[in-house]
């Protein structure tokens, strides 16, 4: 059986060969010094100048022939690429013998990141011997049960899966920064104007729109370019808040001050000192909170829960909301005070479907950045977008807004399998709507792919599918729909593709599209 050993050539392989005798003969070397091969396929990122000489270096050592392999990485750590480049030189390596070869993986050479993929592939798709090396040690083989390559391969998924977890949870992906917020619109230009303006301002901003807006986002990129941008910048959900710990969590709280306060605790408002404090979901602060956080904002100091002392804090406020805190003051669950004293800048953000010309935009963008994202994960190949499946997209209503959006991008990219998401790719990722809201029908963005003929196609079919539904007769169906006539109704079900079938003297429809 021919043996051939597989490595990258690793930056102590190079040095050894340039003369640096603390690393000995390098890993390479010292391997070959004592096992024997018929072949070395050497793997290598680093510039061919560079190479060479180590070639020449080690073809005065040994007499094992060697076949190298230039794999071009973006990065050492790129697990994705490296898993990739690793199976091209084990199928290259293996040809058509598959049963005559015996391959041995080197681990110690390169980066932790490529012996993890050494492992991962010779307990699955090559099995291979792997072994590693150390002056202090020599060659050793690396005993790794198949039990622990198993629990192996999780972890190493596991970060990526975080990030994306984290990711799909609040953010959308854009840059905390003005210059990086990607839109078109006159809307969000005046708005990005706006907040560009009270960012360099030492006063609190009211950030009022729906969910997945990007309300964070624009809190993010006030603080960076306000004169508090190298001081911190504290976040609170006050909406996740226990009821019970909020007075605690904002302004803390001492040793004592009740059941379980074993220790002193800075609440948020000491934590952002000389920062940026950004209270989203403020709209769910219990009203009686809501009178600490006035008292607060005016006088410039907190006072621990369990203490008679105020500390002084000198803190920018940014807050945020996904209700309309006016309706919210009107009905009396919001103070009235509080209310002007947070708005002394109001910018609210619009939805996505009032953003005329960003949608395309926007697709593109979140499209780049969830690749980039998604790189390092094994065997992940980057995603292109059809036409067919964007066009989905810019005709798509997006409730959930940006977050949504993107959300469904990174669904579409898991579940497919190819370098190109389709229109069923995009079909499967889009989730269930809640119902129909006026706002469907009336609001949906202009440009971007909107058609008007085919929205008023789309109410019409609508209605005369329910009219035939309804009616027992089709002289009915075109009194329900306030059509003169029989004949008239028909003409328009057939321009609008309706298709009746009468069962039992009802009619009926064969599928509903509505």
């Amino acid at each position: 059986m021919k043996r051939i050993l597989i490595c990258w050539i690793g930056n102590a392989d190079l040095r050894a060969s340039e003369g640096d005798e603390s690393v000995g003969a390098g890993p390479i070397a010292q391997a070959l010094d004592v096992r024997e091969f018929d072949e070395i396929c050497l793997m290598t990122d680093y510039p061919k100048a560079r190479v060479a000489p180590y070639l020449a270096w080690l073809k005065n050592r040994t007499e094992t022939p060697h076949r190298l392999f230039c794999e071009k990485l973006s990065g050492p750590t790129r697990f994705g690429e490296i898993y990739e480049a690793a199976v091209r030189v084990c199928t290259a390596a293996l040809g058509q013998r598959t049963d005559q070869i015996g391959l041995t993986f080197h681990l110690s050479p390169g980066t932790p990141a490529m012996a993890a993929v050494w492992i991962i592939l010779a307990k699955t798709r090559f099995p291979a011997e792997l072994i590693e090396s150390s002056m202090a040690h020599g060659v050793q083989t690396a005993a790794v049960p198949f039990d622990i390559s198993a629990e192996f391969l999780p972890d190493l998924l596991r970060q990526p899966d975080a990030q994306l977890r984290s990711l799909s949870e609040e953010k959308p992906t854009e840059s905390a920064s003005f210059e990086n917020i990607q839109y078109r619109s006159e809307a969000m230009a005046r708005l990005v104007e706006k907040a560009r303006r009270a960012a360099v301002r030492n006063i609190p901003v009211l950030l009022e729109g729906e969910s997945g807006t990007g309300k964070e986002l624009f809190a993010h990129a006030i603080h960076k370019h306000s004169p508090r941008k190298n001081a911190p910048f504290v976040a609170v959900n006050c909406g996740a808040i226990p009821p019970n710990l909020v007075e605690s969590e904002l302004f803390g709280h001492e040793k004592g001050a009740f059941t379980g306060a074993q220790f002193p605790r800075k609440g948020h408002f000491e934590s952002a000192d000389k920062g940026t404090l950004f209270l989203d979901e403020i709209g769910e602060l219990p009203k009686e909170i809501q009178v600490r956080l006035l008292r607060v904002l005016q006088e410039r100091e907190v006072v621990r829960i369990g203490s008679s002392k105020p500390i002084a804090v000198d803190v920018r406020i940014i807050a945020a909301t996904n209700r309309n805190l006016i309706e919210e003051v009107g009905a009396g669950r919001f103070r009235e005070d509080l209310f002007y004293r947070l708005a002394v800048a109001y910018l609210k953000l619009p939805p996505l479907r009032d953003r005329t010309g960003d949608l395309g935009l926007l697709i593109d963008h979140s499209l780049v950045q969830i690749n980039l994202e998604s790189e390092e994960q094994p065997g992940y190949k980057h995603k292109k977008i059809s036409a067919g499946a964007k066009n989905l997209l810019l005709n798509h209503h997006w409730p959930g807004n940006i977050r949504e959006l993107q959300n469904t991008l990174r669904r579409a990219m898991v579940w497919s399998d190819g370098e190109m998401l389709t229109k069923a790719d995009i079909e499967e990722a889009l989730l269930p709507g809640f119902g129909k809201r006026t706002e469907d029908i009336l609001n949906r963005p202009l440009g971007a792919g909107f058609r008007l003929n085919g929205l008023i196609g789309e109410v019409a079919k609508h209605y005369l599918y329910r009219a035939l539904e309804e009616a027992k007769t089709k002289k009915e169906a075109a009194e329900l729909v306030g059509l003169p006539n029989p004949q008239t109704f028909t003409n328009w079900a057939k321009k609008h593709g309706v298709k009746e079938k009468k069962t039992n003297k009802k009619i009926r429809i064969g599928t509903r599209h509505a």
